[in-house]
């Protein structure tokens, strides 16, 4: 998700939105507390921001809080995701708006370099469902920040190998491609089934593709702020990733749906992506049963994937930290994790809601519970996105042609070295 103003910018202005602030949620106690029917005394009400679709299917799962803690109600705002950071922006100058906040997990750096979420540090150990071996390591690198637990991990995604086990046995493949050299090899030999087909699909948008290859030819991307995009290991991913596109095994600019590509003669028979995908192609190509699968992907020095999902935070100056925690603490159970898959077809992100056989027993959700094992967020770092960015620029300039792989990633690291010294 991309995101150009910058934080202290917006603040600056956000002042002048803080009318609309009552729109947006508030922690004001008059706000926050509402009298409860059946005269118990009074109700606390959270105010959870959540975004996109998912906040959608949010009130269902409140519900069944709100009836475990009768003294707690749930005030779902749906935001959309290209809105919500602008009104997180307007909350963090205001220093008024959720209780508690669905963040993106490449936001964590930006909001609590800010100082807008609350650290939950000391607080983790008194509630057992909140204990880090819970979740999946990656995942869990994703609510640090500064030392600090800023979050906890809510869903997850990851990117795994989509393929047509069909059209791969036609050219010799009754696997999915398992190394670096298999995949290239598959692709080659897929492409020269004919004019207009093609042997894999590689998104050139998704800022993490060039850092996940990277990856997985052993480079660390960063030496403590220091980057390291132009030594051999970055350069030899950049050089594999290009190949598919000099040789004609990946379209450049090819205008149609991936689903389209990947369904009836196969024109895109392999790409990466994550586990939304499984839903639409089971939904827009049913006839595709039993004629395709997902595999971790590839490996050489290790198959790394990137770890994305979403987190839930305390926001700093909510009036309500313990009840914040306690629905916290109930939306990390495995049980109200799975209700959520059910509704939102959201992936868990405890471990052992990955034992459930909903999910064991599906081989394609089977399989991005593997690759999660090996799978690492983007470097949690506040400037990011904008690394991120020059990331693409630098990438478009090599696939088509502009510039020498070398020299383009000598120039990505110098704009990079300038982003992260700041």
């Amino acid at each position: 998700m991309t995101f150009k103003k910058s934080l202290t910018a917006t603040i600056a202005g956000s002042v002048l939105l803080m009318g609309m602030l009552s729109a947006c949620g508030g922690n004001k106690a008059e706000d926050n507390n509402t009298a409860a029917e059946g005269g118990s005394g009074k109700k606390v009400t959270l105010n959870v921001w959540g975004m996109g679709e998912e906040a959608k299917s949010l009130p269902k799962i409140a519900e069944q809080f709100e009836a475990e803690n009768p003294g707690i109600k749930i005030n779902v705002q749906p935001l959309p995701w290209d809105t919500a950071h602008d009104k997180l922006l307007t909350a963090v100058a205001s220093k008024k708006g959720p209780d508690v906040v669905q963040m993106g997990t490449t936001w964590i750096p930006e909001f609590a370099n800010a100082g807008a979420l609350m650290d939950l540090s000391s607080d983790i150990g008194n509630y057992p469902e909140l204990a880090d071996s819970n979740f999946y390591d990656g995942s869990l690198n994703t609510t640090k920040y500064d030392g600090k637990t800023v979050g906890v991990p809510w869903y997850i995604d990851t990117r795994v190998l989509y393929y047509r086990t069909d059209l791969l046995k036609e050219v010799g493949y009754d696997h999915a491609p398992k190394t670096w050299d298999e995949l290239k090899d598959a692709a080659d030999k897929l492409k020269a089934r004919g004019t207009g087909k093609y042997g894999i699909s590689l998104d050139v948008k998704e800022q993490t593709l060039m850092f996940t290859f990277a990856r997985q030819n052993g480079s660390k991307l960063l030496d403590g702020n220091k980057p390291l995009f132009n030594e051999p290991q970055f350069v030899e991913a950049v050089d594999y990733l290009n190949s598919f596109f000099k040789d004609g095994d990946a379209p450049l600019d090819l205008g149609i749906d991936i689903v389209a590509g990947f369904k009836g003669d196969g024109i895109l028979p392999m790409f990466i992506s994550g586990p939304w995908m499984v839903k639409l192609i089971n939904d827009q190509a049913p006839e595709l049963k039993d004629k395709w699968a997902t595999a971790v992907l590839p490996t050489k020095e290790n198959n790394v994937s990137a770890l994305g999902g979403s987190n839930l935070s305390v926001f700093q100056y909510t009036e309500h930290k313990e009840e914040a925690m306690k629905f916290l603490a109930y939306m990390s159970k495995p049980e109200t994790q799975l209700k959520w898959l059910e509704l939102a077809n959201a992936l868990p992100s405890t471990k052992k809601a990955w034992e459930d056989p909903k999910l064991a027993s599906d081989p394609n959700l089977k399989v991005i519970g593997e690759q999660m094992k090996s799978s690492e967020p983007m470097p949690l770092l506040k400037p990011w996105e904008q690394v991120a960015q020059e990331a693409l620029n630098s990438f478009e300039k090599v696939y088509r042609g502009q510039s020498k792989t070398q020299d383009e990633m000598d120039s990505f690291n110098k704009k990079a070295t300038e982003i992260l010294s700041k």
